[in-house]
């Protein structure tokens, strides 16, 4: 539930007053950065799409409707922002990392390489075919090293549903990478 402090602050930037943006801005700046370097390490890039969080916000501000706390609440926009951007440089990371995994590979042989990018293109293919709230959840998990509490925390949820949705992505990408276990066998017992 919101304190009155937020509910009032949210009522003052929906009557346009910008001297509430502002106090927004400074209040929660802090927080929406940390809650995007979890998924972007470049704090110039991030002071940006910090901005275009709050610029957001003031935009659909008449169409906002917070029900938890407004820090939870721009903490999801934030995350939201920062996996839009990644997504839209999706590509562009898919060669960094194929281009990492080829440096790696001088110590290997072509076989080892050859399943070992196989593998890895499989496992981030099966997480990005999780659905969209699985696979966040997951990312935060595993990628991110968030606690269930943190995850709940961060996107407004209950921690049941972390839980639930963690349970569905685990099952989901076991199913999924169930056919490559054999690979992944060979490529450790080797």
């Amino acid at each position: 539930m919101q304190s009155n402090t937020q509910q009032e602050l949210l009522a003052r930037v929906k009557r346009n007053e910008k001297e509430a943006l502002e106090e927004l801005f400074r209040t929660y700046y802090p927080y929406v950065c940390n809650s995007m370097y979890r998924f972007i390490k470049d704090k110039t890039l991030i002071e940006d799409l910090a901005q275009d969080v709050f610029l957001r916000f003031w935009q659909k501000r008449d169409r906002i409707d917070v029900t938890s706390s407004l820090k939870a609440y721009l903490g999801r926009m934030a995350v939201n922002e920062a996996l839009g951007y990644l997504r839209s440089k999706k590509n562009v990371f898919s060669e960094e990392i194929n281009d990492d995994w080829q440096s790696l590979g001088t110590d290997r042989s072509v076989e080892e390489n050859y399943l070992h990018l196989e593998l890895s293109d499989h496992i981030r293919a099966a997480i990005d075919r999780l659905p969209p709230k699985c696979r966040l959840v997951f990312t935060l998990s595993r990628y991110d090293g968030l606690s269930y509490k943190d995850i709940a925390e961060q996107l407004g949820i209950s921690i049941k549903t972390v839980e639930n949705q963690m349970g569905k992505a685990l099952k989901i990408l076991r199913e999924d990478i169930k056919p490559y276990l054999s690979i992944l066998l060979l490529f450790f017992l080797i």
